[in-house]
């Protein structure tokens, strides 16, 4: 079984539904999966490191705050400097995750910060996967994947509305299926990267 770690924050609950839904999905491919509030990491020295260590995977999840990541997720990201110069995370599995108010709000922006992240990490950036929904005569906001985004799932709130009404239920699915699909490629690189390493790679 594979071991996924969901770091999120959320300024006011609606990221946090997100997050929620992604730990669902992993849940339902069979993964451990745990989720871990980068509030509780923005020292280098205290907090639940040890969940994100054990893990095959880690998913990053911020609300986009003015075309980023939000400033508690800029602070975890920089705390995990120690992390980083031990290679820590080395050859785990990656994806990520946002939420805005607009339909856009610029969220590519905080995934290619989250996938920077990662690559810094020398981790496995594993994208959603998923071909874009919502954009034909066709379409409608109940496709996944609605909002067109390939690097990571993405999801709209109203700003006047709280997270009992947003992210609507297709975000919400789109979510779960990174979820899934994380945990799954967890499971395949783990057991794939046991074999790399019992195998010479000079004979």
């Amino acid at each position: 079984m594979s071991k996924v770690a969901i770091v999120y924050h959320s300024g006011y609950g609606h990221t946090q539904r997100q997050a929620e839904a992604v730990q669902e999905g992993a849940l339902a491919a069979g993964a451990e999966a745990v989720l871990v509030r980068a509030d509780d990491l923005t020292s280098p020295d205290a907090g639940p490191w040890a969940d994100l260590a054990s893990a095959d995977a880690i998913v990053f999840g911020s609300p986009t705050y003015m075309g980023a990541v939000s400033g508690v997720f800029k602070t975890f990201m920089d705390a995990s400097s120690k992390v980083w110069a031990a290679g820590g995370w080395k050859d785990k599995i990656a994806g990520g995750f946002t939420n805005s108010a607009s339909q856009s709000g610029d969220k590519l922006a905080t995934l290619q910060q989250l996938a920077i992240f990662a690559a810094q990490h020398a981790m496995i950036w594993t994208p959603l996967g998923l071909p874009a929904g919502n954009n034909s005569s066709k379409g409608s906001t109940n496709d996944l994947n609605r909002l067109g985004a390939f690097l990571g799932a993405m999801a709209q709130s109203n700003a006047d509305e709280g997270p009992d009404k947003g992210p609507i239920p297709s975000d919400l699915a789109t979510a779960r299926v990174l979820g899934e699909r994380i945990a799954r490629a967890a499971a395949r690189w783990t057991s794939g990267k046991a074999a790399l390493e019992r195998k010479p790679v000079y004979a």
